[in-house]
Protein backbone atom coordinates (compact mmCIF):
# COMPACT_ATOMS: atom_id res chain seq x y z
CA UNK A 1 0.00 0.00 0.00
CA UNK A 2 1.24 3.30 -0.78
CA UNK A 3 1.69 5.74 2.43
CA UNK A 4 1.38 9.35 0.88
CA UNK A 5 -2.39 8.41 -0.59
CA UNK A 6 -2.84 8.47 3.52
CA UNK A 7 -3.68 11.90 5.04
CA UNK A 8 -1.36 13.08 7.74
CA UNK A 9 -2.53 13.20 11.03
CA UNK A 10 -1.73 16.96 11.75
CA UNK A 11 -4.23 17.22 8.89
CA UNK A 12 -7.71 18.97 9.26
CA UNK A 13 -10.67 16.70 8.37
CA UNK A 14 -11.73 17.28 4.84
CA UNK A 15 -15.14 19.44 5.19
CA UNK A 16 -14.36 20.97 8.64
CA UNK A 17 -15.22 24.53 9.22
CA UNK A 18 -12.07 25.20 10.21
CA UNK A 19 -9.61 24.51 7.01
CA UNK A 20 -12.64 27.27 5.68
CA UNK A 21 -13.01 29.70 7.99
CA UNK A 22 -11.17 31.69 10.84
CA UNK A 23 -12.46 30.97 14.61
CA UNK A 24 -13.61 34.46 14.40
CA UNK A 25 -15.28 34.16 10.94
CA UNK A 26 -17.08 30.83 12.16
CA UNK A 27 -18.43 32.56 15.27
CA UNK A 28 -19.94 35.74 13.41
CA UNK A 29 -21.38 33.34 10.68
CA UNK A 30 -23.16 30.78 13.34
CA UNK A 31 -24.60 34.27 15.21
CA UNK A 32 -25.91 35.12 11.34
CA UNK A 33 -27.39 31.94 10.62
CA UNK A 34 -28.96 32.29 14.34
CA UNK A 35 -30.44 35.31 12.96
CA UNK A 36 -31.66 34.40 9.77
CA UNK A 37 -33.62 31.18 11.43
CA UNK A 38 -34.97 33.51 14.08
CA UNK A 39 -36.06 35.43 11.14
CA UNK A 40 -37.59 32.49 9.29
CA UNK A 41 -39.24 31.19 12.46
CA UNK A 42 -41.05 35.31 12.71
CA UNK A 43 -41.95 34.32 9.32
CA UNK A 44 -43.50 30.81 9.60
CA UNK A 45 -45.77 31.93 12.99
CA UNK A 46 -46.95 35.46 11.34
CA UNK A 47 -48.12 33.00 7.71
CA UNK A 48 -49.81 30.54 10.67
CA UNK A 49 -51.77 33.19 12.22
CA UNK A 50 -52.63 34.54 9.10
CA UNK A 51 -53.73 31.37 7.33
CA UNK A 52 -55.69 30.31 10.61
CA UNK A 53 -57.21 33.84 10.60
CA UNK A 54 -58.65 33.39 6.75
CA UNK A 55 -59.74 30.17 7.68
CA UNK A 56 -62.34 31.56 10.36
CA UNK A 57 -63.62 33.91 7.78
CA UNK A 58 -64.14 31.34 5.37
CA UNK A 59 -65.69 29.37 7.87
CA UNK A 60 -67.70 32.57 9.26
CA UNK A 61 -68.74 33.09 5.44
CA UNK A 62 -69.94 29.60 4.63
CA UNK A 63 -71.81 29.61 7.46
CA UNK A 64 -73.52 32.81 6.21
CA UNK A 65 -74.11 31.54 2.93
CA UNK A 66 -75.88 28.66 4.46
CA UNK A 67 -78.09 30.66 6.46
CA UNK A 68 -78.86 33.06 3.10
CA UNK A 69 -80.16 30.16 1.00
CA UNK A 70 -82.33 28.82 3.59
CA UNK A 71 -83.46 32.67 4.16
CA UNK A 72 -84.17 32.28 0.32
CA UNK A 73 -85.95 29.16 0.08
CA UNK A 74 -88.11 30.58 2.75
CA UNK A 75 -88.77 33.59 0.80
CA UNK A 76 -89.20 31.90 -2.50
CA UNK A 77 -91.71 29.51 -0.50
CA UNK A 78 -93.30 31.61 1.56
CA UNK A 79 -96.38 32.63 -1.06
CA UNK A 80 -96.58 29.07 -1.87
CA UNK A 81 -97.40 28.22 1.22
CA UNK A 82 -99.51 30.76 2.25
CA UNK A 83 -101.90 29.76 -0.85
CA UNK A 84 -101.46 26.28 -0.18
CA UNK A 85 -102.68 27.08 3.18
CA UNK A 86 -105.73 28.72 1.69
CA UNK A 87 -106.48 26.30 -0.53
CA UNK A 88 -106.36 23.19 2.58
CA UNK A 89 -108.92 25.52 4.27
CA UNK A 90 -110.98 25.86 1.47
CA UNK A 91 -111.12 22.22 0.52
CA UNK A 92 -111.45 21.06 4.16
CA UNK A 93 -114.34 23.91 4.44
CA UNK A 94 -115.79 22.41 0.86
CA UNK A 95 -115.46 18.75 2.75
CA UNK A 96 -117.15 19.33 5.77
CA UNK A 97 -120.54 20.76 3.74
CA UNK A 98 -120.69 18.12 1.33
CA UNK A 99 -120.13 15.72 3.89
CA UNK A 100 -118.95 12.23 3.21
CA UNK A 101 -120.34 12.22 -0.39
CA UNK A 102 -117.21 14.14 -1.69
CA UNK A 103 -114.41 12.00 -1.30
CA UNK A 104 -112.34 13.10 -4.08
CA UNK A 105 -112.54 16.75 -2.58
CA UNK A 106 -111.43 15.16 0.90
CA UNK A 107 -108.38 13.56 -1.01
CA UNK A 108 -107.15 16.99 -2.48
CA UNK A 109 -107.31 18.06 0.89
CA UNK A 110 -104.96 14.86 2.14
CA UNK A 111 -102.38 15.67 -0.90
CA UNK A 112 -102.29 19.51 -0.44
CA UNK A 113 -101.18 18.46 3.46
CA UNK A 114 -98.43 16.23 2.52
CA UNK A 115 -97.49 19.01 -0.25
CA UNK A 116 -97.16 21.44 3.27
CA UNK A 117 -95.50 18.47 5.01
CA UNK A 118 -92.89 18.39 2.20
CA UNK A 119 -92.33 22.00 2.55
CA UNK A 120 -91.43 21.92 6.60
CA UNK A 121 -95.19 22.71 7.43
CA UNK A 122 -97.53 20.12 9.90
CA UNK A 123 -101.12 20.46 9.47
CA UNK A 124 -102.57 19.64 13.45
CA UNK A 125 -106.17 19.93 14.39
CA UNK A 126 -107.92 20.75 17.54
CA UNK A 127 -109.34 17.33 18.94
CA UNK A 128 -112.59 17.15 20.86
CA UNK A 129 -111.99 16.66 24.68
CA UNK A 130 -108.08 18.17 24.26
CA UNK A 131 -107.24 20.86 26.61
CA UNK A 132 -107.41 24.13 25.42
CA UNK A 133 -103.78 25.56 24.23
CA UNK A 134 -103.23 29.59 24.11
CA UNK A 135 -100.46 28.56 21.64
CA UNK A 136 -101.78 26.00 19.16
CA UNK A 137 -105.67 27.19 19.81
CA UNK A 138 -107.42 29.88 18.12
CA UNK A 139 -111.01 30.40 20.50
CA UNK A 140 -113.52 31.31 17.79
CA UNK A 141 -116.52 30.69 20.46
CA UNK A 142 -117.08 29.96 23.77
CA UNK A 143 -119.43 26.68 24.07
CA UNK A 144 -121.25 27.15 27.77
CA UNK A 145 -121.30 23.47 29.75
CA UNK A 146 -122.52 22.71 32.88
CA UNK A 147 -119.23 19.73 33.52
CA UNK A 148 -116.30 21.27 34.98
CA UNK A 149 -114.62 18.53 33.72
CA UNK A 150 -115.28 20.03 30.10
CA UNK A 151 -114.17 23.48 30.82
CA UNK A 152 -111.52 24.99 28.95
CA UNK A 153 -111.21 22.15 26.67
CA UNK A 154 -112.30 21.71 22.87
CA UNK A 155 -116.15 21.25 21.77
CA UNK A 156 -115.16 21.51 18.07
CA UNK A 157 -111.99 22.19 15.94
CA UNK A 158 -113.07 24.25 12.93
CA UNK A 159 -110.03 24.97 10.87
CA UNK A 160 -106.75 23.04 10.96
CA UNK A 161 -103.43 24.70 12.49
CA UNK A 162 -99.99 24.69 10.72
CA UNK A 163 -96.47 24.56 12.57
CA UNK A 164 -93.72 25.42 10.55
CA UNK A 165 -90.83 22.90 12.12
CA UNK A 166 -87.76 25.20 10.29
CA UNK A 167 -89.15 27.98 12.79
CA UNK A 168 -89.87 25.80 15.27
CA UNK A 169 -93.56 27.48 16.08
CA UNK A 170 -97.05 27.59 15.55
CA UNK A 171 -97.53 29.19 11.59
CA UNK A 172 -101.13 29.50 12.91
CA UNK A 173 -103.31 28.51 15.48
CA UNK A 174 -106.07 25.64 14.77
CA UNK A 175 -109.24 27.51 15.03
CA UNK A 176 -111.76 25.73 17.52
CA UNK A 177 -115.28 26.74 20.02
CA UNK A 178 -114.02 25.80 23.18
CA UNK A 179 -116.08 24.51 26.15
CA UNK A 180 -116.81 27.03 29.27
CA UNK A 181 -118.07 26.23 32.31
CA UNK A 182 -120.80 28.05 33.84
CA UNK A 183 -122.84 27.48 37.10
CA UNK A 184 -126.40 26.58 36.31
CA UNK A 185 -128.88 28.62 38.62
CA UNK A 186 -131.96 27.36 40.06
CA UNK A 187 -134.42 29.59 38.82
Amino acid sequence: MNDSALPSPDAPEPGDAADILEPAEAAMSLADLGKRLGAVEEQLTEFHRRAAHREQVIDRLHEENRMLKQGMHRVVLEPVVADLVRLHDGLTREVRRAGEDDSMTGSFAVEVAEILDRCGIETFTATVGEAYRSDRHKPLEAVPTSDPGLHNTIAEGVTAGFYDRQADRVRRPAQARIYQYREQREN
